[in-house]
């Protein structure tokens, strides 16, 4: 018997019934924040942008916008993929790669002194690992049978 990361055959029970809505509030969170975030980063000019992070305005303006499309194609594959059931499997990848963001964002900001983001990376961070954990192990989306 193999396993795939989207083993179907896992029984439904009352506890996958609750995880399966925790796990959907999460993605949800999670991907607003990041489409949210990905917007900002991607397409508000930089003058703007940095009065809301000032990370922003010493980074490289195409170092700004490949984060915010990161941020963006993450936003978009939490969610789409499981909603529509089409290639569900991208959903823990697009939450790990989210996650990712957020590992790497925190050293840049305690290198400039803004330990005070430090709670918003390892809470956005412990979301990210929730879906991937809960989608990759627990609660797998199925995909959509072709007609």
């Amino acid at each position: 018997m193999s396993t795939t990361l989207y083993d179907t055959r896992i029984a439904p029970d009352r506890r996958n019934n609750a995880l399966n809505t925790w796990l959907w509030i999460a993605q949800i969170i999670l991907g607003v924040f990041f489409l949210a975030a990905g917007y900002m980063h991607a397409f508000m000019s930089i003058d703007q942008a940095t009065r809301i992070a000032a990370w922003i305005g010493s980074a490289p303006a195409a170092l700004v916008r490949f984060i915010g499309v990161a941020e963006l194609a993450g936003g978009v594959g939490v969610l789409l993929p499981a909603a529509t059931r089409i290639k569900p499997w991208l959903t823990p990848l697009a939450a790990a790669g989210l996650g990712l963001i957020m590992l790497l964002a925190m050293p840049v900001h305690i290198a400039r002194g803004e330990v005070d983001m430090l709670g918003r990376n390892i809470a956005t961070l412990a979301i990210a690992a929730f879906i991937v954990w809960g989608r990759a192990t627990r609660v797998r989306i199925p995909s959509r049978r072709p007609r």
